[in-house]
């Protein structure tokens, strides 16, 4: 048996590297597994778990790709073997989006299309049957219309996450440049308020 988490991540560079927060919840997934999957010493009870990431806009380089990050043996003196599902029990993989189009794997191509932002349910439904072959129930019609609800949703939340970071900035770049000026620290406090519609806690943490 194993376990797996899914997540969906709009930028793949979100101010920290995307695949050690992969490893992180792995290794969290391995440790929560004491008092369920296994208890006192009987560590030969570990299930396998994976870490899989769904990128919709990652950097051009990375675009249309697949990458697993995993445990491997590698014999530094000798020769030794042992058994893989000992060693073999975590695997993160980076799934990277891009243009449908360029995408060298069906399942590249199926995710391109699912998780598309700029084609509608209806038109993905139809992509499915006639490039995939997949018939078309009330219940898939349902998945794929849910599917392009949470594209969006990422999408937007991606957008939004954007809007508050480019504030941030312009707040910080405010607070530097009023203190060079040697602008008293009231005045700074004032002036971010009324420009930003801060509350006074918030105001004073950007001093």
């Amino acid at each position: 048996r194993l376990i797996i988490n899914i997540e969906a991540q709009n930028d793949f560079y979100p101010g920290y590297p995307l695949i050690k927060r992969g490893i992180y919840y792995c290794s969290r997934m391995i440790s929560a597994q004491y008092g369920t999957e296994f208890t006192n010493s009987h560590y030969e009870n570990i299930k396998k778990v994976y870490s899989i990431w769904i990128c919709m806009n990652p950097p051009k380089s990375r675009e249309n790709s697949i990458t697993r990050y995993y445990i491997a043996e590698e014999n530094l003196a000798g020769s030794v073997k042992e058994r893989k599902a000992d060693y073999d029990l975590m695997a993160a993989v980076m799934i990277c989006l891009g243009k449908e189009g360029d995408s060298g794997t069906d399942l590249l191509k199926l995710l391109n299309v699912l998780l598309s932002t700029e084609t509608g349910s209806q038109d993905k439904c139809q992509i499915l049957e006639e490039d995939f072959h997949i018939r078309m129930t009330l219940a898939l019609e349902s998945e794929v219309s849910l599917m392009c609800n949470l594209s969006k949703g990422v999408e937007e939340k991606g957008i939004e996450k954007g809007r508050q970071e480019g504030r941030q900035e312009g707040i910080i770049a405010m607070v530097s440049a009023l203190k060079d000026l040697q602008i008293a620290d009231s005045i700074i406090l004032n002036k971010i308020q009324e420009k930003f519609h801060l509350a006074e806690e918030t105001a004073k943490m950007y001093l």
